[in-house]
C-alpha cells in the first residue's frame, strides 16, 4: 500500500478489509499531532464537532466564536490526551477581531497550520421581507468573515511557507431555493472565493479546500425548522471526519472541493 492510500485509509476515505491496516486508537489519536488549527464558529453545531474530532486526532485547536463563554465550554470538553483546546472571542466579520483571532492563535500555540472558516448564519424570508441589516449580517458573517480570516491567516502561512485553509460551504452554493437569497449569495460567493484562493495561494504551498456540506443535525437547521425530518440529515461528526481526512492528505496533493451529503439528502439531487 502506498503512503497516500495509507493516509486515506487512516482518515476514513477508503476501506480495506485487512485488520492489520486498521489504525489503532493510539495511532488515530496522534494523526494530527503537532498541527495547530483555528476553527471559527466552534461553539456549536459543526464547529463543535470539528473541535472534538480534531482534538481527538491530536491537534491543538483554537476555538473562535462570538460567544466566548460557549467556546470556552467546548474547549474544556474537547481536551484530549495529546491535544489542547483554547477559546477566543471572534466576530469574523470585523477586521480587527478577525486579525486578533489569528494573532491570538499564534501567540497561544506558537504557529498556525490550518484555518477552518466554519462560522455561518442565515435568515429565511422573502426578498420583500429581507431587511438590509439582515442581508448585511449574513454576507458579513458568511463571506466577509472567510475573506478576512483567510487574508490574515495567509499572511502568516506565507511567512511559514505553508498551511491549509478550509472553507465550509453548503449545497446552497450549488443550487437555490426560495426565501434564502442572502444565504445563497454568501455561499456561492464563498465557493468562488475558495477556488480563487486555491489558485492564488498554491505557489506559496498553501492548500485551500471548499467543503460542500449537505444537511446536518445541528441547531442551524433544527432550531429554525422544528418540523424537519431529521432522518434526512447527517451527523455533523461525519463532515468533521471528512475535513480531518482532507487535512491528512500527502503534502503533494490538495482537494480543492469536496461534497459531503447524507444518504437521504433532499437539497441536492
Amino acid at each position: 500500500m502506498i503512503n497516500g492510500e495509507q493516509t486515506l485509509l487512516e482518515a476514513g476515505l477508503i476501506n480495506q478489509n485487512i485488520a492489520a491496516d486498521t489504525p489503532s486508537p493510539v495511532q488515530e489519536s496522534g494523526m494530527l499531532a503537532g498541527k495547530t488549527i483555528l476553527v471559527t464558529g466552534g461553539a456549536s453545531g459543526l464547529g463543535t464537532a470539528l473541535c472534538n474530532v480534531l482534538c481527538g486526532a491530536g491537534a491543538e485547536v483554537m476555538i473562535g466564536d462570538i460567544n466566548r463563554d460557549k467556546a470556552q465550554a467546548v474547549a474544556e470538553s474537547a481536551h484530549g490526551a495529546q491535544a489542547r483546546a483554547q477559546a477566543t472571542y471572534c466576530d469574523v466579520g470585523d477586521p480587527v477581531s478577525a486579525e486578533n483571532a489569528v494573532n491570538e492563535t499564534v501567540r497561544t500555540f506558537g504557529k498556525l497550520d490550518v484555518l477552518i472558516n466554519n462560522a455561518g448564519t442565515d435568515v429565511t424570508c422573502s426578498l420583500d421581507e429581507l431587511s438590509f441589516s439582515d442581508w448585511d449580517r449574513v454576507i458579513r458573517t458568511n463571506l466577509y468573515g472567510p475573506f478576512l480570516l483567510s487574508k490574515y491567516a495567509a499572511q502568516y502561512m506565507k511567512r511559514n511557507r505553508g498551511g491549509h485553509i478550509v472553507n465550509i460551504a453548503s449545497t446552497a452554493a450549488k443550487r437555490a431555493w426560495p426565501n434564502a437569497s442572502a444565504y445563497h449569495a454568501s455561499k456561492w460567493g464563498l465557493l468562488g472565493l475558495s477556488h480563487s484562493l486555491h489558485a492564488e495561494l498554491r505557489p506559496y504551498n498553501i492548500k485551500v479546500t471548499a467543503v460542500i456540506a449537505g444537511g446536518m443535525r445541528t441547531p442551524f437547521l433544527l432550531d429554525r425548522f422544528p418540523d424537519i425530518d431529521v432522518s434526512t440529515l447527517q451527523d455533523p461528526a461525519s463532515v468533521a471526519k471528512t475535513v480531518k481526512a482532507v487535512l491528512l492528505l500527502p503534502d503533494e496533493t490538495v482537494i480543492s472541493e469536496i461534497m459531503v451529503l447524507p444518504m437521504r439528502e433532499t437539497s441536492w439531487p
